[in-house]
């Protein structure tokens, strides 16, 4: 007791607040005097930063009555009110961000310490309790557990106080007393706890204990026993300090049921210490590392040891949706405790508000453990404001309510209030989707109206009202899915289980008519519908109906292969035109040995290199024509020793013009197509290179052994800008392809695998992405003057940035597009709700997740597609293609790969091997590689 009552005394007389604390301050303050220049400068000093600090108060305040959501501006904010010593404000901060956001555990401690300073009377101490329960809920932390078991102690005094402290003892070791690393400081902190309170029972020496003194001793003897018995039962590292304290307190034997006990969780140590070593060694956040170690506690199936393992987790990683969803999943099946189940789901959807998944689960675990219906309601509504990111989110939470709504309602009755509000439910949820989802997204995010379908179908079934359906229908067939055979037949099956055959024969009319996907099917479905209930009179109707439809249907399509095959033979000719181009211009040159047909395989137009990883929202400029392009192919793929010159081209007019002195003729060195692998190309070098043979060894140096340097000059000896380095080793011009685009007097220069092009026509450098990047985002609508330290300063306050990449053409001008990558989703996901449609240096810019069409074919197979636009779709569903699936690449870049695909993000193959040989797979860049080139273009 007594031990108790000091280490309280020492805690009441730390940090601010504290009398002593007060009185030094005030007799340091009488000691220097008022009119001490020293005091006046330091005076005048602290007023000027309580000017300052007050301001910046004031701005933060203002900026979350604008945005509640912004995380660090709460932060900040606290910080600054918790320097100033304002503590009502302060106060009023923490609950402020409390109520929206679980608070971390460095700002629960700070707040509960501060709280403990001040509180001197009973409701205080209440206030204080009542915070600490809070504090407990948001993630299961071991250092605020044990702080609060502490300050408990410091009402021990109180009527069942002892009794209330080792509550508090008891739940701390349920929710942490498991920790391998932490819990042991619960389970000495309890014991020290006892032992004082024996200490404050023990009989003088020399006296003798009444049997009542006796039986209380003999009590809190066998509890301090117990505490030690349970302690060495639970695997916890360092337990050998235990079990040697143990031996040393006890004045009798440890019991062999005890040492059985404490081996065996000594063995399950050895099992947990490989995963606990790894977490010691890995970076924050550890993600794989827990995730490893919760496969095992899985695998293992102790609850209280799983459901620890995934609060250690979740407490580095708060912001990883998938982890959350793991976790409630797990809840909600094994456990199915109401207020642990309840508790997780409510912290997960405030730690990751943008993921829709969280919330739906959220509604039926609340539905599952029979919330009422105010709660469910209002939890729907927050989560209307949670802020998704994509327009199908609102479809999805809409869905879910409505299935909740639809489950409260008793369809025996004719009416009831909840039929009513079910109804209610449907006409509000169509009225957002059109109206709140449609302004943000420019689209409903349910096309193929599932919201309306769903309605119809319980209209039709539950309060059989056909007419109700009849028109729900109608308004869906007027909505663009009249051309959909799924959509018709969906409306037929209703009508023929809950209508009517003429209804029935009225629709498959209409699909007849109107189906362009699938007309065959629908037809099919008719002549079906007459065969089993129609008269002679509507089967000839039918079989008249259905021979005209697919009549007409293969003249169209008879049209579109005609008109494919036509296309096709255009392109064939043109090809063979381009072919004999190239022949002729060839043979005009004089003919000398060629010492290799080797060029660098760069990307056709670079201006619109952008387009690959987004559909751009600028629109796209003129590529230059098709033979033009292969026209400079040609002349580029020239021989090493220089035999012809450009001279049609500007770059030679501006050469001649220079009158630069002639240079000797260099000697004739032939390829080794063997070498390939141990050579690079090298393009876009300066004309002005003095000697470039020397300067590219220098630059190349540190890359390894360089066999030869090989500078490709026109037949006048002028430099053509591009070389060949060939080294000793394959690692070495492995090296070499990292120095892709690294500058030299000004100028980036390209660097890539010798590649022979009339063997692999098709290869690239690196293709492009197709898959949504959720860590990724698109920023558009930027000023061209934005720079990427601009840029950062905006975007970093959301999350931790791997890269920024301002986007450019190839004079190295801006595009006002930009991409910003974070570390994970859960960052970029916030950066999208909190800076979308916002004002940046006057300009208003738009923030998506990064979402990358997919690459179009040749132009043939997309000029076939037009054509064939009345063959049977590919089975999309009634939705069809979605609008961010458009391919907007280049003509360019439709070139197929014939060496496979591999799966890229953002123009970035994902194995970071590569092959150098000519007959193997491209040169895989990284996305540092990527990022440099669309920088420097």
């Amino acid at each position: 007791m007594a031990a108790a009552e000091h280490g309280e005394k020492d805690r009441e007389t730390q940090g601010l607040g504290g009398e002593e604390g007060e009185e030094e301050m005030e007799s340091e303050e009488e000691e220097r005097g008022d009119g001490s220049p020293e005091g006046t400068g330091q005076s005048s000093s602290d007023e000027e930063d309580e000017k300052e600090n007050e301001a910046e108060i004031q701005r933060l305040e203002e900026q979350l009555s604008i945005n509640a959501f912004d995380y660090n501006c709460h932060v900040d904010l606290i910080k600054l009110l918790r320097q100033e010593g304002e503590l009502d404000r302060l106060r009023r901060a923490r609950q402020k961000m409390s109520e929206l956001f679980p608070l971390t555990e460095e700002i629960w401690l700070d707040w509960l310490k501060d709280e403990m300073k001040i509180a001197e009377d009973d409701s205080s101490r209440e206030a204080v309790y009542e915070l600490f329960e809070k504090a407990v809920k948001d993630y299961i932390c071991p250092e605020i557990w044990l702080e609060y078991a502490q300050y408990s102690i410091g009402g021990m005094g109180e009527e069942g106080g002892i009794a209330k402290v080792r509550s508090i003892f008891e739940r701390a070791l349920t929710a942490v007393g498991l920790h391998m690393t932490k819990g042991s400081t619960i389970w000495d902190a309890y014991r020290e706890f006892e032992n004082a309170i024996l200490g404050t029972i023990q009989p003088l020496p020399g006296t003798i204990p009444s049997a009542e003194q006796q039986q209380m001793l003999n009590t809190q003897l066998e509890r301090i026993h117990t505490l030690f018995k349970r302690q060495l039962s639970v695997s916890l590292l360092d337990m050998g300090s235990t079990y040697a304290e143990y031996e040393e307190w006890s004045e009798e034997p440890i019991s062999e049921n005890v040492n059985q006990t404490y081996k065996k969780a000594i063995q399950q140590v050895e099992k947990y210490k490989p995963y606990e070593e790894a977490l010691l060694a890995a970076e924050t956040p550890k993600l794989a590392e827990y995730q490893a170690y919760i496969d095992f506690e899985m695998k293992e199936g102790d609850p209280a040891r799983i459901q620890l393992i995934f609060e250690r987790a979740l407490a580095e990683n708060c912001l990883v949706p998938d982890l959350w969803a793991r976790y409630t999943q797990y809840l909600d099946r094994r456990l199915k405790m109401k207020e642990l189940v309840l508790g997780a789901h409510d912290r997960a959807v405030r730690n990751c508000p943008w993921t829709v998944g969280l919330w739906k689960s959220y509604i039926l675990a609340l539905e599952r453990h029979c919330v009422d219906h105010g709660t469910i309601t209002e939890t729907f509504e927050k989560a209307l404001n949670a802020g998704f990111i994509q327009a199908t989110d609102y479809v999805e939470i809409w869905q879910s309510y409505l299935d909740y709504l639809r489950r409260r309602v008793d369809f025996t009755k004719d009416s009831s209030k909840e039929l009513e509000e079910l109804r209610a439910a449907f006409v509000r949820a169509l009225d957002y989707l059109k109206q709140e989802v449609e302004e943000r997204f420019s689209e409903s995010g349910d096309p193929s109206c599932s919201i309306m379908q769903n309605w119809a179908r319980i209209e039709a079934r539950h309060c059989n009202n056909m007419q109700k359906a009849r028109e729900l229908w109608d308004s869906i067939m007027t909505k663009g899915n009249s051309k959909f055979a799924n959509m018709w037949l969906e409306y037929y099956n209703l009508e023929r289980a809950h209508g009517d055959i003429q209804h029935c024969r009225k629709a498959l009319h209409r699909a007849v008519q109107c189906t362009v996907d699938y007309p065959e099917h629908v037809c099919d479905v008719l002549l079906s519908l007459e065969r089993i209930e129609g008269s002679l009179e509507e089967w000839d109707a039918a079989v008249l109906k259905t021979e005209t439809r697919l009549s007409r249907v293969n003249e169209q399509r008879a049209k579109a292969a005609e008109k494919q095959a036509i296309l096709a033979r255009q392109e064939e000719e043109k090809a063979e035109q381009r072919k004999k181009s190239r022949a002729e211009k060839k043979a005009k040159k004089p003919k000398k040995a060629k010492t290799g047909d080797k060029r660098k395989a760069e990307d056709e137009d670079e201006d619109d290199e952008e387009w690959g990883e987004e559909a751009a929202e600028q629109p796209s400029k003129k590529h230059r024509g098709e033979e033009q392009s292969e026209d400079v192919e040609a002349e580029e793929m020239e021989t090493e020793t220089g035999l012809f010159g450009r001279s049609t081209s500007s770059t030679g007019q501006s050469e001649s013009k220079q009158k630069l002195p002639a240079t000797k003729e260099q000697p004739k060195i032939f390829h080794n197509p063997n070498k390939d692998n141990i050579t690079v190309f090298v393009s876009n070098l300066p004309y002005s290179l003095s000697d470039p043979e020397q300067q590219l060894r220098n630059v190349f140096s540190g890359c390894g052994d360089i066999s030869q340097v090989r500078v490709v000059f026109t037949n006048k000896g002028t430099f053509r800008g591009y070389c060949y380095v060939e080294f000793t080793e394959e690692k070495s011009a492995l090296d070499a392809l990292k120095m892709d685009r690294h500058e030299l007097n000004g100028r980036p220069m390209y660097v890539s695998p010798c590649v022979d092009k009339n063997k692999n026509p098709n290869f690239k450098v690196f293709k492009y992405s197709t898959a949504l990047e959720k860590h990724k985002l698109f920023v558009s609508g930027l000023p061209f003057t934005c720079t990427k330290e601009e840029l950062e300063e905006v975007f970093k306050e959301h999350g931790t940035i791997k890269e920024i990449r301002l986007v450019t053409n190839r004079a190295g001008k801006p595009k006002g597009l930009a991409y910003v990558e974070y570390e994970n989703e859960a960052q970029a996901s916030q950066a999208v709700i909190k800076l979308d449609g916002t004002n940046f240096k006057d300009h208003t810019i738009q923030v998506a997740i990064s979402n990358p069409p997919l690459r179009r074919q040749q132009d043939s197979q997309e000029a076939s597609r037009s054509a064939m636009s009345m063959v049977p779709r590919q089975a999309y569903g009634a939705r069809g293609k979605g609008r961010t699936q458009v391919a907007l690449l280049p003509r360019s870049l439709h070139r197929q790969n014939t060496t496979g695909t591999t799966k890229t993000e953002n123009g970035t193959p994902q194995t970071p091997e590569a092959s150098s040989g000519a007959e193997g797979e491209p040169r895989k860049m990284s996305n540092a590689d990527f990022a440099r080139m669309l920088l420097r273009k």
